[in-house]
């Protein structure tokens, strides 16, 4: 094994650990400059997370283990999915380890730990968040594959270092399907990181909140464990679709001045991002929770309007 794309690789895990709270930082910055409202500091979600780690924990007496076990597990899958996604370059060794199919899986074991973790305890909210987190995930997961399968028929492979080094040699233009699925992975992006229009990360309304009620019985390091996972999970969404539909200046060879060069360009797709979702959510209202569906039924029908067009023209 190569000690560069080694090294490249731990340092990519190491980027998106620290990347993913400022990412969630820029966002909550640019949607207030939207808004005319004063912004919080771009580091704060690092002081939360900081702060959180040096509080005593608060369990409750009805808790199991898997009430103190669900943060950990969601954690690590989140950074897992950080090392398989291509983020700095094509051939590093963690990205051939699952494809994206296997990706989706580690979405789906998070969202079954934490879900669990909320009913656990026993409490109406954090029944009722995790009833509406599963049907969320139940409506964006066939969206999500659908999406894949169409960057799958284009590259003739689920692996994502394939599909981002066959779209690095070609023009987006030539794949038309590619735009129909990009509006669709969007509708997912938003709908799985509880995002406006289908949840409001800042709301503590116990009838309109889905993320926000799973957390409830959390805090201390269980709660900060939860808070950077669902970071790394917006970040890991994000260089999905980057990876999916703007691969261009990652790193496809063995040249170390390749990856330094693939960092620069992937800060400025992460802010062009996360500018665009503030952009998102500060044009759009809060869907009711009976409208989630629609909504991401909407994505689906843009996935699959994607692989018909494929079919199409390739075919």
């Amino acid at each position: 094994m190569n000690r560069v794309h080694l090294f490249v690789q731990f340092a990519q895990v190491a980027f998106a650990l620290a990347a993913a709270p400022l990412l969630v930082g820029w966002v909550n910055q640019c949607r207030a400059w939207l808004q005319n409202r004063s912004a919080p500091p771009l580091l704060q979600p690092y002081l939360a997370i900081r702060k959180l780690f040096h509080k005593d924990a608060v369990i409750a007496t009805g808790a199991s283990s898997l009430f103190r076990f669900a943060p950990y597990v969601v954690f690590g899958t989140m950074v897992t999915a950080a090392a398989i996604v291509p983020v700095l370059g094509t051939g590093l060794p963690f990205t051939s380890v699952a494809d994206a199919i296997a990706l989706v899986g580690l979405f789906a074991t998070a969202r079954v730990f934490i879900s669990l973790a909320a009913m656990d305890i026993g409490t109406a909210f954090g029944t009722l968040g995790a009833r509406r987190e599963m049907m969320i995930g139940f409506l964006a997961e066939p969206a999500l594959l659908m999406v894949i399968m169409v960057a799958s028929l284009i590259s003739a492979s689920t692996a994502l270092p394939v599909i981002a080094q066959r779209l690095v040699t070609e023009s987006a233009g030539l794949y038309p399907s590619l735009w129909f699925t990009a509006v669709a992975f969007a509708l997912v992006l938003l709908a799985e990181n509880a995002r406006i229009p289908v949840d409001n990360p800042a709301t503590h309304l116990e009838l309109t909140m889905i993320h926000e009620a799973l957390l409830l019985e959390y805090s201390a390091r269980h709660l900060a464990l939860m808070e950077w996972a669902s970071a790394l999970k917006l970040f890991n969404y994000v260089t999905i679709g980057i990876a999916l539909f703007v691969p261009w200046g990652v790193a496809t060879g063995d040249d170390p001045a390749g990856f330094l060069l693939a960092l620069p360009l992937l800060l400025g797709k992460l802010a062009v991002a996360g500018a665009a979702i503030a952009l998102i959510e500060t044009l759009s209202a809060k869907l009711r929770v009976f409208r989630a569906p629609e909504f991401l039924a909407t994505a689906f029908l843009f996935a699959v309007l994607g692989l018909l067009v494929h079919l199409l023209l390739w075919t």
